[in-house]
């Protein structure tokens, strides 16, 4: 009798099992359709031209901004699948579970910092995604921590545009760390303070790019889970253009 209702038993939790791995399974499906989905969307306002062996980016904001009013942005990671509409909410946990179209998604969206201003004024832009195993959002930004990628100086350079014009950034520091607060300090309170955090993150890189960074310079920062949850993949770059 004992045996039979030990075998029941384990028919049940197997069964349960079975049944929330294939819902899981069903919901990653779902959400990742639903991102390729809302790429396609919003394809024809992300536009882009050559000149003189020069990728220009036209992005049409008015448009954008009619799907989606949180839209502050334009960001392409070259040789990775990085090539999105950036966000910005009333906090930093919304996007963390919502997509482009503010629907619920486990894969959320590419997002910046709800402390950015987007004036001219950041010292320190933001932008997260989540690590998808899928490789959407910041899936692929793992492929940046590799020699022969950082090696190659065309990876570089990051596109970042925004309504008033595009930007090009320089990768100058990149590294993986325990969860923390301070390489997402979005503003500083003197010079000698921005210079502080400057070196620190500098000296935190895998790779010495050899980028001079000053107190006048804008900085660039991309932030995603590490292989485990309470570690954290870091990029800074600095505006060159």
């Amino acid at each position: 009798m004992k045996k039979k209702i030990f075998f029941i038993i384990m028919i049940i939790l197997f069964s349960i099992g079975f049944i929330y791995g294939s819902y899981k399974v069903f919901t990653w499906k779902k959400d990742n359709d639903e991102v390729v989905e809302i790429k396609e969307e919003i394809k024809p306002f992300i536009k882009t031209e050559t000149i003189e062996e020069e990728t220009k980016y036209n992005i049409d904001f008015e448009e954008l901004k009619k799907k989606n009013p949180d839209t502050v942005a334009y960001l392409k990671v070259n040789n990775t699948k990085i090539d999105y509409v950036v966000v910005k909410g009333d906090d930093n946990s919304y996007y963390l579970t919502h997509n482009f179209d503010k629907k619920y998604n486990i894969a959320g969206w590419v997002f910046a910092d709800f402390h950015n201003k987007f004036d001219g004024t950041d010292k320190n832009i933001i932008v997260f995604g989540h690590n998808m195993k899928s490789g959407s959002m910041f899936g692929t930004l793992k492929r940046a921590f590799r020699r022969q990628w950082y090696n190659n100086p065309d990876n570089r350079n990051i596109v970042f545009v925004t309504p008033d014009g595009e930007h090009i950034y320089e990768i100058f520091s990149m590294y993986t760390i325990k969860a923390e607060m301070y390489y997402m300090t979005t503003s500083f309170n003197s010079d000698d303070e921005f210079n502080k955090f400057i070196n620190k993150v500098k000296g935190r890189s895998i790779h010495d790019f050899e980028i001079d960074v000053s107190t006048s310079d804008q900085i660039l920062t991309l932030s995603t889970c590490a292989s485990g949850s309470s570690y954290r993949n870091v990029i800074h770059a600095k505006k060159i253009k």
